[in-house]
C-alpha cells in the first residue's frame, strides 16, 4: 500500500530544474522580484504567500495561482518552473503560495477543504487572490490556477469550489475533485492514488456540484496532463478527471480533436477543437509521475499569452479533419497491426495499458483480443470499446483512434479486478 511518503518523494521529481533557496522578505511586492506578502486576509492553515509582479505588467493583467507539489514551496516553484519567465514576457501576475504543515502537501482530503468556504487551505488561497485583485487592475476573466501533483489536486479543488472566480486551470499529474476525500483526518487516500476509485461521469460531476450547491454559472476550462506509467498517482485518475470535467461542461467524452504536440504525447480535446476547448487532456506514453511539462503550452491554454483568448498551439493534425493522423502520402490501405500490454497490479486489482501499432499498410480500424485469467474481470475501459468483461475480451477502436498511418501507434487502457492479463494481446486490423 502506498502512503503519503510516496507523494512526498515524488514531489521532488516533478521539478524540471534545480531548485535553489529564495530569501523570504516580508515586504510589499516589487516588480521582477519574488516577495513575501503577510496579512493578506483569512488564512486558517497558516499558508505563506509570495508574489511575482513582472517589470512590465499588462494594462489588465491576468492572475495565475501556482500550486506546488508535496515537499515543495512557492519559491521552489518560482525557481524550478518557467511560469515567472513567461510572466515577464506576457505581463501577468503570479501568486506562489506555500503549505507550512510538515508534509508540505495541500489539504485536498478534509470535508472542510471540499466545501465552498468550508475552511482549510482553500480559504487562504482565495484570500490571496482577493488581495491581489484589490491592489492591481486584474482581468477578472483571466484568473487561473496551475498545479503539480498535490498542487494539481488543489487546482481541481479550487476550480470546483470557486467556478465564479477561476476561468481555467492546469492539472499536471493530479486526481479528480473529491477523489482524495477522507473522514479520518488522513491526508492520504491510497484507494485514489492507486486508481481504485472510479465513478460515472455524473457521480464525479455531482461531487463538484454538491460542493457549491445551486451554482448556475459556467465552469472553468481545464487542461489535464498525466504519464501512462505513473505509480504515485495512477494513470486511471487521468481518465477520471476527463469524466468529471466533461460532465461538468455537459460535453461528450468522445474527443472532438486529437493530435500529438510533443514527443510521446497525445492531446485530446473535448467539447471543441481549438485552444479554447472546455477540456484538454495530454497523455505521455511511458512517463511516470515526472513528465515533460511544457509551460508555454499551459500558458497558451490558460489565456495568459497576451491574446484576447487562448491561441491554438501548432497542431500536427490537419484542421479540416482533426481526428485523422497526418499523412505524407495518400491514405494508407488497411494492413496489419501489433499490440503490447503493460500491467500495473496491486492486491485484488490492476490497470492495463495497451499500445496498438499499425503495420506497413496502416489501419482503418483495429481489434485487440486478449484472455484474462480466471476470476479476473474488466470494470472500466477508456479509448476503446470492450466486448465482454471476463475470459477472452475483444477491444475495438473508437471513432478517433482507428485510422493509423504506417508505424503510427495509439493507446487504450482498462481497469479490472483480479490479477491482470493472462495472455499476450493479439491485434487484427480492419
Amino acid at each position: 500500500m502506498r502512503t503519503r511518503s510516496s507523494l512526498l518523494a515524488a514531489g521532488l521529481a516533478t521539478a524540471v530544474a534545480a531548485v535553489t533557496t529564495v530569501l523570504m522578505v516580508a515586504a510589499p511586492a516589487q516588480a521582477a522580484t519574488l516577495t513575501q506578502v503577510t496579512n493578506f486576509g483569512a488564512n486558517p492553515t497558516n499558508l505563506q504567500m509570495h508574489l511575482y509582479v513582472p517589470d512590465r505588467v499588462a494594462a489588465r493583467p491576468a492572475l495565475l495561482l501556482a500550486l506546488h507539489y508535496c515537499t515543495g514551496s512557492g519559491p521552489a516553484l518560482h525557481t524550478g518552473f518557467p511560469l515567472s519567465s513567461l510572466a515577464d514576457r506576457y505581463g501577468y501576475i503570479v501568486i506562489y503560495p506555500s503549505v507550512t504543515r510538515s508534509s508540505k502537501c495541500w489539504d485536498v482530503s478534509s470535508p472542510q477543504a471540499l466545501r465552498r468556504d468550508g475552511g482549510s487551505d482553500p480559504i487562504g488561497l482565495k484570500s490571496m487572490v482577493d488581495y491581489v485583485r484589490q491592489r492591481y487592475p486584474v482581468d477578472a476573466s483571466r484568473i487561473v490556477a496551475a498545479g503539480f501533483s498535490s498542487g494539481a489536486m488543489m487546482t481541481n479543488v479550487m476550480l470546483g469550489l470557486y467556478p465564479d472566480v477561476f476561468s481555467a486551470g492546469v492539472s499536471s499529474s493530479g486526481v479528480p475533485f473529491g477523489c482524495f476525500a477522507t473522514t479520518n483526518g488522513s491526508e492520504w487516500n491510497s484507494e485514489c492514488s492507486g486508481g481504485r476509485i472510479t465513478r460515472t461521469p455524473q457521480q464525479w460531476g455531482d461531487l463538484v456540484r454538491n460542493a457549491y450547491p445551486g451554482y448556475p454559472g459556467r465552469r472553468p476550462r481545464i487542461q489535464i496532463w498525466h504519464g501512462t506509467t505513473d505509480t504515485t498517482l495512477s494513470y486511471v485518475n487521468f481518465g477520471e478527471q476527463i469524466k468529471q470535467w466533461t460532465n461538468l461542461h455537459g460535453v461528450s467524452q468522445t474527443p472532438s480533436y486529437t493530435d500529438y504536440p510533443q514527443s510521446s504525447a497525445t492531446r485530446t480535446r473535448y467539447g471543441g477543437t481549438g485552444g479554447t476547448a472546455p477540456v484538454e487532456a495530454i497523455s505521455f506514453q511511458g512517463y511516470g509521475h515526472s513528465i515533460p511539462f511544457d509551460g508555454a503550452q499551459a500558458v497558451r491554454f490558460l489565456g495568459l499569452d497576451g491574446a484576447t483568448g487562448p491561441t491554438t498551439p501548432p497542431a500536427t493534425t490537419p484542421p479540416g479533419n482533426p481526428t485523422t493522423p497526418p499523412a505524407t502520402t495518400s491514405p494508407p490501405a488497411p494492413g496489419g497491426c501489433s499490440a503490447t500490454a503493460s500491467v500495473q497490479s496491486w492486491t485484488g486489482g490492476f490497470v492495463t495499458t495497451v499500445r496498438v501499432t499499425a503495420g506497413s499498410g496502416g489501419t482503418d480500424g483495429w481489434t485487440v483480443s486478449l484472455t484474462l485469467p480466471g476470476g479476473a474481470s474488466v470494470t472500466n475501459t477508456w479509448n476503446a470499446t470492450a466486448s465482454g468483461s471476463t475470459g477472452t475480451i475483444r477491444f475495438g477502436n473508437v471513432g478517433y483512434n482507428g485510422q493509423l498511418a504506417p508505424g503510427q501507434a495509439t493507446e487504450f487502457g482498462f481497469q479490472g479486478n483480479g490479477s491482470g492479463v493472462g495472455s499476450a494481446p493479439t491485434c487484427r486490423a480492419g
